[in-house]
């Protein structure tokens, strides 16, 4: 029988996800529908579709923007990405039916990904509060998101190291959860209430701030046009 806090514990884990699915849609329909009346790509571009799709696969992959710009600021936000994707790949692992054997083994690497997030985010904290420009056109939230990241990992950290939770019942419950299944009641372990309960305010952020560059980098006119007056102008 469920407790009234394993239900709310499903409402929110289930109001989460739907606010993030619906959020980043929100977003997406909004820049779709922004008029793009000219070409505004950067060149040299590619003039094909696949070409774009390449561009964008290595730009998303490598940061060669970026990189190009400040090499600091490429090397601490491709090592949190890095790290991060690492960290999402792991937790693959609470959402599937099976477990599969590279997220263990990924698991095992758990703490060099969490390192280079932390490591990452340190030095994007630190140019956010140190050099003039960024200092002064960093908002508030800015830092709050990064405190936030912050605290997910270091509690994640904590689960894994020090005050281990039970993954067998975690897995059933997100599961359970969100395949609007009968769930198994949530663990009632401090260090995964206060960890969830974080990753939970980051989920319904998301779609709302600056975190979206992500989805955005892929519709963005800049880099996701193909340079059709160039492929014209040659033939």
């Amino acid at each position: 029988m469920h407790t009234w806090i394993d239900v709310l514990a499903a409402y929110l884990v289930r109001g989460a996800a739907l606010v993030l699915l619906v959020g980043i849609l929100w977003r997406l329909v909004r820049w779709l529908r922004t008029p793009v009346p000219r070409q505004v790509v950067l060149t040299p571009a590619p003039t094909t579709r696949i070409g774009v799709a390449l561009l964008m696969l290595h730009e998303s992959v490598l940061f060669t923007t970026l990189f190009k710009a400040s090499r600091w600021t490429w090397l601490f936000s491709w090592l949190f990405h890095f790290g991060l994707a690492l960290v999402l790949l792991q937790h693959l692992r609470y959402v599937t039916a099976a477990w599969w054997g590279w997220t263990g083994w990924l698991a095992s690497w758990g703490y060099l990904a969490s390192a280079m997030m932390l490591f990452g985010l340190f030095g994007l904290s630190a140019r956010r509060i140190f050099v003039d420009r960024m200092r002064f056109i960093s908002r508030v939230s800015d830092h709050a998101i990064l405190a936030l990241i912050a605290a997910i990992v270091l509690s994640g950290l904590g689960l894994k190291y020090f005050w281990p939770v039970n993954v067998l019942a975690v897995k059933d419950f997100v599961r359970g959860t969100l395949l609007l299944d009968d769930a198994e009641s949530v663990p009632l372990h401090l260090g995964f209430l206060v960890h969830s309960s974080l990753a939970l305010m980051l989920i319904v952020v998301f779609p709302f701030g600056k975190l979206m560059h992500g989805v955005g980098l892929w519709i963005n006119p800049t880099r996701a046009q193909a340079d059709r007056g160039r492929g014209q102008d040659s033939a």
